[in-house]
């Protein structure tokens, strides 16, 4: 709750505030500061405030983790690095630091997602309860998915992708940490629980309830599945390439992040749309062409294309360049994204199947997700949670199993390995 609290007062003091742009919300998503702030002004945003605003956000963040190195970049990365290779060990002052310093990425409105850092700080928590307990390093690993599950879980409304998020995005094979799967499943529950008694228990999107009644539709969904297994590999490709670049220039650790902060910035003075997390863009895309489209806004074929190309080029930026975010909230943005885009295009096709672009945007998310983070059974459940749509079962896990076997162990986390047996834990 306090890391969603600085965000909140971070992106109203810095997006809204200096830069006069609100970004759109998700149905579920609460402003704790709504009331207690000024509204946003009238008008345009500033689109040159904009322009500069991520820079500098970013290079404050950049000189704050310097307090504390490993909260740089995506925190997920970190966090399965230190499960395979550390013991589990995360260092604690690395918990405050990695919250302020992406809360001021995303609020600056850098391209960044909450659930990187969210994970390195529950499973920062569970590192700390482990050392104060004196506990083994098993154990300590235990301690720590369950604090990462227990972050994901409360954060998504999703607790039980949140444990199953835990278990499995440690490998980037088909394999399964079975052993933090129960501490998981009780430390997001109680997460959840604590999170929706003060942000509400609806699930954070809102979308018309389609379900699947027509064999025939398998065909338009692996459509979908091939578009959205090159849309992965095109994230994971300009991510690692951009990542590669900014590490090997040499420049100061401090600087490059406030660069990645400027291209952000010029992406976003074009399109303010891939600035922040974009939660609210998901939401869009989620009833684009649906009676619910005209009260979130309605988005256009043009535009849709545009907002996956600029998300993962913007997202390239500002954690490429070692700011400190996630990767998989933009990857449900692009995935989202890229979905509608193919249901619009495949309704303007094929208008006698009764296509809807809303359930591709839904079960986009899940496909990308899958192919480019390699948790597919998470990406399953986390879609159904996250809109509380269970009608679209059958087409999700269809896009999730074609997705992943054509991802073929391609990952956006370097850190993952391939299986049990390839992990430093357990070849001990």
């Amino acid at each position: 709750m306090g890391f969603y609290w600085l965000l909140d007062v971070a992106k109203h003091l810095l997006m809204t505030g200096c830069g006069h742009y609100a970004p759109p919300m998700a149905a579920g998503e609460v402003s704790v500061l709504r009331g207690h702030l000024p509204e946003t002004p009238a008008g345009e945003p500033l689109r040159w405030v904009l322009l500069f605003l991520p820079m500098a956000g970013a290079l404050a963040s950049a000189l704050i983790v310097k307090l504390a190195p490993s909260a740089a970049g995506h925190g997920t990365d970190s966090v399965i690095l230190s499960y395979h290779r550390r013991f589990g060990y995360i260092a604690p002052k690395a918990v405050p630091v990695k919250a302020i310093a992406s809360a001021l990425i995303i609020g600056s409105g850098g391209s960044a997602g909450a659930e990187g850092p969210i994970t390195q700080i529950g499973a920062g928590c569970g590192s700390i309860i482990t050392s104060l307990l004196n506990l083994t390093h098993s154990e300590r690993r235990l301690l720590m998915a369950a604090g990462m599950a227990a972050g994901v879980g409360a954060l998504f409304r999703a607790p039980l992708a949140g444990a199953i998020f835990a278990a499995e995005v440690l490998y980037s094979g088909l394999d399964f940490e079975f052993e933090v799967l129960i501490p998981s499943m009780v430390a997001s529950t109680i997460a959840y629980t604590v999170y929706a008694l003060f942000y509400g228990w609806q699930p954070l999107f809102e979308m018309v309830h389609f379900g699947f009644d027509d064999g025939l539709k398998l065909f338009p969904y692996l459509v979908l599945a091939l578009v959205v297994s090159l849309g992965a590999k095109l994230y994971i490709l300009i991510f690692r390439k951009s990542e590669s670049f900014f590490r090997n220039w040499k420049l100061p650790d401090w600087l490059k992040p406030a660069i990645g902060g400027l291209l952000t910035g010029i992406l976003g003075f074009f399109l303010p749309q891939v600035m922040g997390a974009g939660y609210g863009l998901i939401q869009q895309t989620l009833v684009v062409d649906s009676a619910l489209a005209e009260r979130f806004g309605e988005l256009s074929i043009p535009i849709l294309f545009a907002i996956f190309i600029g998300k993962i080029v913007a997202t390239s930026f500002s954690v490429g360049s070692g700011g400190s975010g996630g990767l998989f909230g933009p990857a449900l943005v692009a995935g989202s994204a890229l979905g509608a885009f193919t249901g619009l295009v495949m309704t303007r096709l094929f208008p006698a199947m009764n296509l809807h672009p809303g359930s591709f945007a839904m079960v986009g998310m899940a496909g990308f997700l899958a192919a480019s983070v390699r948790t597919p059974i998470a990406a399953i459940i986390m879609v159904s949670e996250i809109t509380g749509n269970h009608g679209l079962l059958i087409p999700t896990m269809w896009v999730c199993g074609i997705t992943y076997w054509i991802g073929n162990g391609w990952t956006i986390y370097r850190s993952q390995v391939r299986t049990r047996d390839c992990s430093p834990a357990h070849t001990r």
